[in-house]
Order: structure tokens, then sequence, then C-alpha cells
């Protein structure tokens, strides 16, 4: 029995959208945000690894209805807006031995995947994902859970999510990132200690 099951009970019990074209609204509406979060911490109970993950957000995403999986990415996306700072990039660079645009992106997509408790503490302060370093990994990154949402909508209905969803009245995405400045640069490492000591040592603490 998977997660949604446990939540709601039988499939059968729950309204479904039509899956023709036509019954699919564009919609702003992000998913529920303690269900999202139900998700990916039963995700993280039932695998082991990357890969594994992503197959159990899949499955448990085509059990949402059309419009919720739709929300399910618009609240990745979110997500991922609100940790679009300098902070939390200096921890990128610092986990990663350098941080491009790309890999920012597949950074924070990897935060959010660890849970809601992960994602919130690395929000208020990004050194904590000290407790998320691991011996066995060289990349902190997590690209594929970006496009979960896409591939269960695709699995589900035959289509394109992306084309369903209300871009006009959906403000928090990629496209419309805040500006800043960098408290920080990669040639001064004490700018980088500063913001994030417990990953600096970690990482960098035998930079010279």
């Amino acid at each position: 029995m998977g997660l949604f099951d446990k939540i709601f009970g039988k499939k059968e019990n729950i309204p479904q959208l039509e899956t023709t074209q036509e019954a699919i609204s564009p919609t702003a509406e992000m998913l529920d945000e303690d269900l999202y979060w139900k998700i990916i911490e039963f995700s993280l109970q039932q695998a082991d690894n990357q890969y594994d993950q992503e197959q159990v957000l899949i499955r448990e995403i085509e059990k949402l209805n059309q419009q919720q999986m739709i929300g399910f990415r618009l609240r990745t996306d979110k997500l991922l807006y609100d940790t679009y700072n300098s902070e939390m990039w200096c921890a990128a660079y610092i986990m990663n031995g350098g941080c491009s645009d790309d890999m920012f992106e597949y950074f924070r997509n990897w935060v959010i995947s660890r849970g809601r408790d992960v994602y919130y503490a690395a929000k208020e302060n990004p050194d904590s994902l000290i407790t998320e370093a691991d011996d066995e990994t060289d990349e902190f990154e997590f690209e594929t859970f970006w496009y979960v949402a896409l591939e269960a909508f695709k699995n589900k209905t035959g289509e394109n999510l992306y084309n369903h969803i209300d871009n006009e009245n959906f403000e928090t995405k990629e496209g419309n990132y805040p500006q800043f400045d960098f408290t920080w640069t990669e040639e001064d490492p004490e700018s980088l200690q500063k913001i994030c000591p417990k990953l600096f040592e970690r990482f960098l603490g035998n930079f010279e």
C-alpha cells in the first residue's frame, strides 16, 4: 500500500479528473504542503538511493489527480524559489567543490528531496546541511527530482505537464528568481567560512 492509500483510503474512493486534454485546466495552484512533504518522507522511507527514491516518487505522484500532479511541480518550484540566495549558493559551492547555475538548481532539488526538516533548517541556516554530509557521496545534487511530476503526468495522461501550468499567475518560478548580491567570493575562502563554518571545515578544512 502506498502513501496516498494510507492517507486517503482506497484510490477508487478518490474523485479523479478526467484524463482528456480538455479537462486539464491550466493551474497555478500548488499541492498542499503537508501532503507534499508526506510524499517526500515516504519516498525516503522506501528508498536507499536516489534512483529508487525517484521511482517511488513517480509512483506516488501518479496516484494524485492531474491538477495535484501539476501542483507537486509548482510546490517544488516554490521551494526552489525560496532558497535562491547567496548563502544557500555558498553551501552548494562548498559541498560540491564549485557550483554553476545549473548545479545550484540540482543542489536545491537535493535539499528538498531530503525532507521537510532538512529543507527548513537549511533555509534558515545552510550550514545545517552538515548533517547530510556523507563520506560516500561526491556530489550533492538531484537533477531528476525536478522532473518526477513531469514523468508521472506523462505516464498518466500522455501529455506535457508544462503545457498545463498557468504561467501568468504562477510567479515563484525559475524565470522570476530574485536578484541578489553575493556575500562571498571563491577568491576569499574566509568569506565562505564565515557563512558556513561547519561545512567549510568538513569540505575545505585543508584549503590553503
